[in-house]
């Protein structure tokens, strides 16, 4: 009975231990998966705004403003050609002489801003002044004579009632007078005449405008129609092309060519109408296009200007457009801002060509009818 006694007690400790050693590895990895979930819930929420789409979701996407947005389109059927050409005046003077004389004065110089009626160049007029003085002092002299035969009328007229004189003599008086009258009227005419030729030796603008050329100088030999200086309006300009036969019958109704300038701003611009001479060139077969600019255009006559004109081609495949604001560029890199449903916006890169005025063809990236935000920026938001 002691030995089974002694034996009891000792048997609980030794079953004991192994329970006490198994769970201690168990409590370790539950705590070290525990701070693991941990430092992966921390991490995606310091990465979640970058990256989230949902993060302006609810009011804070509420307080945007709604994103303007255009539909790229597909024009088939036509493509786009350049011509060169030329800035020209619709008004452009050559201030040519009416009399021959020898020029005294120059008033102003090539570049020059005038008015309408200001002085250009003055011709010797010393010769006129002359004439035109003698022409005045006639017209003295026959008025006077017409005061006399005035006078003599009066006297005859007066006799005739008294029987003083016949029908016949009165009738004398009365040719005699009217011979004075018509002589102090052509005496009259001729001061007029040499007034006015006097008022050739000036030369005035003719409007309001820019001296373009001075092709003369103080000595040189004013003869009539020899062009002394060149005034245009710079507010009436065009450009002028010469278009082959096939490209002007090719032009796309209702859609406008674009003027190209270099160094004017903006580079292009849409003209105000569109004329096609009729008179084909015979040598070179081809037709004068001419552009009217906007006014305000920052050119000047004789300027190299390209004109884009939209041509129907028969079979050519269909281009897609989009406006040119809609383009995002970083470095190398052109894309745009594809607005899906529920007015989330991707960004995609695109592939673009040719720019026209205000739109821009893209070769690849999206698709026609597809949506792009016209404000990059505002669009970046809402990704």
């Amino acid at each position: 009975m002691t030995e089974m006694t002694t034996a009891l007690p000792t048997q609980p400790s030794i079953d004991s231990r192994p329970r006490v050693v198994a769970r201690r590895p168990v409590a370790a990895w539950a705590v070290a998966g525990v701070v693991l979930v941990g430092a992966v819930l921390l991490a995606i929420r310091a990465f979640a705004p970058s990256t989230a789409p949902v993060a302006q979701t609810g009011s804070a996407a509420q307080d945007l403003p709604a994103l303007q947005v255009a539909i790229a389109t597909a024009a088939g059927g036509s493509q786009t050609a350049a011509f060169d050409g030329l800035v020209q005046a619709v008004r452009q003077t050559s201030v040519a002489a009416q009399v021959s004389g020898a020029v005294v004065a120059i008033e102003v110089k090539a570049g020059d801003t005038v008015r309408a009626g200001q002085v250009l160049l003055r011709i010797d007029a010393r010769a006129a002044q002359q004439t035109a003085a003698a022409a005045t002092a006639q017209v003295g002299a026959a008025r006077a004579e017409q005061e006399v035969a005035t006078r003599e009328l009066e006297r005859q007229r007066a006799l005739f009632k008294q029987n003083f004189i016949s029908q016949a003599a009165l009738d004398r008086a009365e040719a005699q007078y009217k011979s004075t009258v018509a002589g102090a009227a052509s005496q009259l005419a001729s001061a007029g005449a040499a007034n006015t030729q006097t008022d050739f030796h000036v030369l005035r603008a003719p409007y309001d405008g820019v001296v373009a050329e001075v092709a003369a100088v103080v000595g040189d030999m004013a003869m009539p129609g020899r062009a002394l200086m060149t005034v245009y309006d710079p507010r009436a300009l065009r450009v002028s092309a010469a278009v082959p036969e096939s490209a002007a019958a090719a032009l796309a109704p209702g859609q406008l060519p674009q003027v190209e300038i270099r160094g004017a701003q903006p580079a292009r611009v849409v003209p105000l109408n569109v004329q096609v001479l009729p008179a084909v060139d015979p040598a070179s077969h081809t037709l004068e296009v001419r552009l009217d600019l906007p006014a305000g255009s920052a050119v000047r006559p004789g300027m190299f200007a390209r004109i884009w004109m939209p041509l129907t081609v028969e079979g050519a495949p269909a281009r897609l457009f989009i406006p040119s604001q809609a383009l995002w560029r970083q470095g190398e890199l052109t894309a745009v801002y594809v607005v899906g449903e529920g007015g989330r916006a991707l960004l995609r890169q695109v592939r673009v060509g040719r720019a026209e005025g205000e739109r821009t063809e893209v070769l690849a990236g999206i698709s026609a009818g597809e949506r792009v935000a016209l404000d990059p920026q505002a669009a970046a938001q809402r990704r």
